[in-house]
């Protein structure tokens, strides 16, 4: 393994054993080679540390309990040696040209802080056509960010540093955690969008944190409200981002009413209240 390796790849994974063979696979056999990579093992209790067994240059993080995604991805951001920082959830796959074509660029625009690539969606097996909402952006990509999650963990290479600046993923979010991190840098900095599909995203499973967390905008709605308290946005950005909170707010709401939950129901009509 590369003492002063250009890139830290960072493969969290949970009781996914069956899958994560083809995920290592994807890395290890990247054209450009000059990389760590390092496996955060959040508490499995499959056989998934006899799956690492067969990639002797990983480095294996096992541990004790299972503490969630950004724990995992954090605890491997601590011990990443890398200039570049790269994920791979532990369900994707990688094109073997997504490291090459990625440094290219960030060698070549050494302003730019992130990059992240175009996506091919298999769902159940299935190739299936992203919607529009889903679709990616170049440049300033803060408005279009507030809706969902448009960037993939997977697709992404960020100069290492840039987490010094901007902190690491927020841990006391189960889910909805790159939504936030990625709205943080979208505050600061620029995105570039590589229209090349270098990853696959496996989806359809049912440990995917979608499926296993419903209401998936109140954890977006947290994020939203760090941004409006940190007070660092510029007018534009902050009208937009009220805006979406009120939204998201608003949904949440009624979906509460109609269930009867009023206590729910009040503590984001406060929120409302609060911020439009």
């Amino acid at each position: 393994m590369n003492d002063s390796p250009k890139v830290s790849v960072i493969v969290p994974t949970y009781n996914r054993a069956d899958r994560l063979e083809r995920t290592l696979h994807s890395i290890v056999s990247q054209t450009y080679q000059d990389f760590e990579l390092i496996v955060v093992d959040d508490g499995s209790t499959d056989n998934t540390s006899k799956v690492i067994e067969s990639f002797p240059s990983a480095r294996y993080l096992p541990l004790k309990k299972n503490s969630g995604v950004s724990k995992a991805r954090n605890i491997g951001l601590a011990c990443a040696k890398g200039e570049f920082i790269c994920f791979l959830d532990s369900d994707d796959l990688w094109n073997e040209k997504k490291l090459q074509v990625q440094i290219d660029w960030m060698e070549n625009n050494t302003d730019s802080q992130i990059c992240y690539t175009d996506e091919i969606w298999i769902r159940n097996g299935v190739r299936v056509n992203q919607m529009n909402r889903h679709r990616k952006y170049t440049g300033d990509i803060f408005r279009h960010c507030l809706a969902l999650c448009i960037v993939s963990p997977s697709s992404v290479m960020i100069r290492a540093e840039l987490f010094s600046e901007i902190g690491n993923f927020d841990e006391s979010l189960p889910a909805c955690e790159d939504y936030d991190l990625w709205l943080r840098i979208a505050v600061k900095y620029a995105f570039h969008f590589i229209k090349e599909p270098l990853i696959i995203k496996q989806g359809g499973h049912a440990d995917q944190l979608s499926r296993k967390y419903w209401g998936m905008d109140r954890f977006r709605v947290v994020a939203l409200k760090k941004l409006l308290d940190q007070s660092s946005l510029d007018q534009e950005k902050l009208k937009l981002t009220r805006s979406a909170l009120v939204e998201k707010c608003s949904v949440l709401i009624q979906g509460f009413e109609k269930r009867g939950k009023r206590e729910e129901e009040f503590f984001y009509r406060t929120i409302v209240n609060k911020y439009s």
